[in-house]
Order: structure tokens, then sequence, then C-alpha cells
């Protein structure tokens, strides 16, 4: 018998709907599924609307975040959830005392150079660039379409340190992105074998769940019945 339930956590300048092309084949599999919606104020707060989420829920849930949403799905609370596995699609897995913002400068990502700062403290990604470093194998007029409708993000979610992470105690797999401009492939890998993950890889930009979403919900549908 697999998990039922799946829950899917977005990242920065984005929705609950960058996920709608991986929703439908996950409902095919026969999963319940629920993508949150981050507020994107802080990383205690969008901890928390996951939180919320987790905890209408009965029995066990295959976690699921995509870029930022690693770093939220990492500090989950643990004992307070039905969490059966977590599952990172091109996303940050920090470590306890860690930021996603070191991530990038350790690695050298050039990201930032796309970050727009606005005067309220949020941010965006410039839409003139938006395709090349977020979604290069999107097709154009879906990609001008995401950037056109990204939501605003606070700064200081990228520089929030990690709490204990969720994946020491929780069984883990990470989808590598090869082709990603924002957070670099060689990143991944290492935060994936950092914490001891099963890897897989998938030929894809930053932006999988939207070029790639059979993949992607493949490999969640797969992990349902490995934590079975």
């Amino acid at each position: 018998m697999t998990v039922t339930d799946v829950v899917l956590v977005h990242g920065l300048w984005s929705d609950g709907s960058s996920w709608s092309e991986v929703i439908p084949f996950l409902h095919d599999a026969g999963h319940r599924v629920t993508a949150v919606q981050l507020p994107l104020t802080s990383l205690a707060d969008d901890v928390a609307a996951t939180q919320r989420v987790l905890e209408r829920i009965s029995g066990p849930v295959v976690l699921a975040g995509w870029s930022y949403g690693g770093t939220v799905i990492t500090n989950v609370r643990v004992a307070a959830s039905h969490v059966a596995a977590l599952v990172y699609v091109a996303a940050f897995a920090p470590d306890r005392g860690e930021s996603s913002f070191q991530i990038l400068q350790g690695f050298g990502a050039t990201v930032g150079e796309a970050v727009r700062p606005y005067e309220d403290g949020l941010c965006g990604l410039d839409p003139d660039g938006y395709r090349e470093v977020w979604a290069a194998d999107v097709p154009a007029v879906r990609a001008n379409v995401l950037a056109a409708v990204q939501k605003p993000s606070a700064l200081r979610c990228l520089e929030a340190s990690s709490g204990e992470p969720a994946w020491r105690s929780i069984r883990s797999w990470y989808q590598v992105a090869e082709e990603d401009k924002a957070l670099p492939p060689v990143a991944q890998r290492f935060m994936a074998e950092r914490m001891g993950a099963v890897i897989t890889s998938v030929p894809s930009s930053h932006s999988s769940p939207v070029s790639h979403p059979q993949e992607v919900a493949d490999l969640i549908t797969r992990v349902t019945v490995s934590t079975a």
C-alpha cells in the first residue's frame, strides 16, 4: 500500500501553481495532493504555513519541496507531523545554521544578478532575465507568464539560518536539475550527498516541475511506494 497524501511546497517568486503540471500526474497515480501557498514573508512564516497543512492530515505524508521550498521542508517540526519522506526537487537542503544565501554564495551562483530588490524589503526576478536564469527549457510564452505572475518575496527568506534539519531523521530523495542556472547542479549534488539522499537527475532548468512534470511526479510516486 502506498502513501496517499502528497504535500508540495513551492519556491520564491512563485506560488502553489508552480506544481500545476505535476499535480495531474499525481492525481492519476491515486494521490491526494495539497500545494501549500507560502506567504514568502519569512522562513518562519513559510514553515508555519506548511506545518498547518501537515497538521490537517492524519495519515503519512510525502513532503516535496522545489527550490527555496527545500529550505522550508527542511525546517518542518518532525515530531508534530506525519512526514514519511522528503523529496527535494532542484531544492535547497541547508544544514543547521546555514542559509539558502550562504549556499548560493558558496557555489558561486549568479542568480543574484537577476534579483531586483524593492524598497519594502521584498524582491523579484528581472522579467527580462527570468527565462534565461530560471526557466530556459520552458516555452517562451509560458516562461513569460511565470515572470509576469511571480510573487514578490522577502529577501530575509534567503538570509534566515536553518534549524535542525528534518532530513537527519526522515528518509530523503533528491532530484538534481542538471541544466540549472539558478542553483548550480554541483551545489545540488553536494547537498544531496551530504544528507544521504537517494539521488536522481533530470536534464532540466531550475523550473523542472514545469518543464519535466512527469519525471518529477514519477519520482514522488516512487517515493510513496518506497515508504509505505
